[in-house]
């Protein structure tokens, strides 16, 4: 996991901690902190609140809380939570005075001091069983975030052809637009760790329906774990989502969330783990770190700017001559070149030195383009006028001498692998910076 951000950042700055297993049953705050955000649903909050409630003392082993969130009901919704919170100990109520089921999930979230924040739906359509195995990964510290997936292939479903049409479209397009490879962003039951929440909602815009997949779409971005739990659902006939809507609104955010990723818009290097916090961090003797993966990303971005390099070099050489056509295809090649390659084979996120990045990435740019450029020259030299077949031919043979002398460069000049910090000092341990007993006696110093 390569981000930008380093051992010594400041905590206050949004970087999230290690993840660690929670301290359960110390102090007074609840473990788990599960939202209902409702608006006018007076009929069903009572029974939905006190068969939840049921189930969490029987099942539950840690100290819990239902937070009724209520999205400016305009019907009976708020005496119903209010007589519910006085009824039940574990039940409190929070009013809203505007719409949106993002917006009542945000502000519930930020305020809570539960270490885990969950929420469903208020016709409960999930299966109250799988809720314990939603949040104990995230108790363990073994997670970031959890959600009920619907498309699981040991979930059990039940709903009419329509709605499992729109969930199985939508999350294609997820997959194909955004890469997402969670399998289902819309079911209503997902839970996440507060110190995640924490720094990870305020980068969310949305406060409606799309609020679940921006988020989770930021979270997998970043390199958080995202633990998918199989779920039995069954379809409430009666919702109130109004699905054309929330699909048109859902698109317009799968558009905003994409091009603010494409232009690097999103600060995700805030939601990265310190260094050290994932495996891949660790050095094992004999196995260079991400050496196979960082080779499968640069061939196929190298695969790609060089063909995007030739049809740029094809176009400029309609007008111009091979020299300037081949400085102005590999300076625009360049550029993209080591901007995906940042992001993609060398996992740096964020725009922290993105700027020195592009500036070492044209020094090997320069480099590439002396080599295609003594290339050419020494073709020009052999013949007058060589075909056009024949300087492709050449600059491809150029370019993937070049492509071999830029990935050395880029692993270790341009990103190279951060260095973990010197573990401390134990008590009584031999100091390795000082000559040694044994030392001493082999030099008789």
């Amino acid at each position: 996991m390569r981000t930008d951000s380093s051992p010594g950042t400041d905590p206050s700055l949004g970087v999230l901690p290690a993840r660690e297993h929670l301290p359960a049953g110390v102090g007074d705050a609840p473990v788990l902190d599960v939202v209902i955000p409702v608006y006018n649903e007076e009929r069903d909050l009572g029974p939905c609140v006190r068969r939840l409630h049921r189930h969490l003392v029987g099942t539950f082993p840690y100290r819990f809380r239902i937070t009724i969130a209520d999205n400016a009901s305009t019907d009976a919704t708020p005496d119903v939570a209010a007589a519910l919170a006085a009824a039940l100990p574990e039940v409190r109520h929070a009013r809203l005075e505007q719409k949106g089921r993002g917006r009542a999930l945000r502000t519930v979230w930020s305020a809570s001091d539960a270490p885990v924040l969950a929420y469903m739906d208020v016709d409960l359509s999930t299966d109250l069983n799988a809720l314990l195995p939603l949040v104990a990964p995230l108790i363990s510290g073994h997670s970031d975030l959890a959600i009920g997936s619907r498309l699981a292939r040991s979930s059990r479903v039940v709903r009419g052809p329509k709605r499992e049409f729109i969930s199985r479209a939508y999350n294609l397009i997820l997959r194909g637009s955004l890469q997402a490879r969670f399998s289902d962003a819309q079911c209503g039951f997902k839970a996440i760790r507060r110190d995640v929440a924490r720094v990870l909602l305020p980068l969310v815009e949305d406060t409606g329906w799309f609020f679940d997949t921006e988020m989770l779409v930021l979270a997998e971005r970043a390199g958080l774990r995202i633990h998918e739990v199989p779920v039995d659902w069954v379809d409430d006939p009666d919702s109130t989502v109004h699905i054309v809507k929330t699909a048109t609104d859902d698109l317009k955010g799968v558009w905003r969330v994409g091009k603010a990723l494409a232009v690097g818009a999103l600060p995700l290097d805030r939601l990265a783990r310190p260094f050290g916090d994932d495996p891949r961090d660790r050095q094992v003797p004999g196995v260079p770190r991400g050496l196979a993966r960082q080779l499968v990303g640069f061939c196929v971005v190298g695969a790609l700017s060089t063909l995007v390099y030739l049809l740029l070099y094809s176009g400029f050489r309609t007008f111009t001559g091979s020299q300037v056509a081949n400085a102005l295809a590999l300076l625009v090649s360049a550029v993209a070149n080591t901007a995906a390659n940042r992001r993609l084979t060398f996992g740096v996120r964020g725009r922290d030195r993105a700027v020195r990045h592009q500036a070492q990435g044209l020094v090997v740019f320069a480099i590439g383009l002396a080599l295609t450029s003594g290339s050419l020259a020494a073709l020009g030299a052999a013949s007058a006028d060589p075909a056009h077949s024949t300087e492709l031919a050449v600059l491809v043979a150029a370019n993937l001498a070049a492509t071999v002398l830029r990935f050395l460069l880029f692993r270790a000049w341009v990103f190279p692998e951060p260095t973990a910090p010197a573990p401390p000092p134990v008590p009584g341990a031999p100091d390795a910076s000082r000559p040694t007993y044994d030392h001493e006696l082999r030099t008789g110093r």
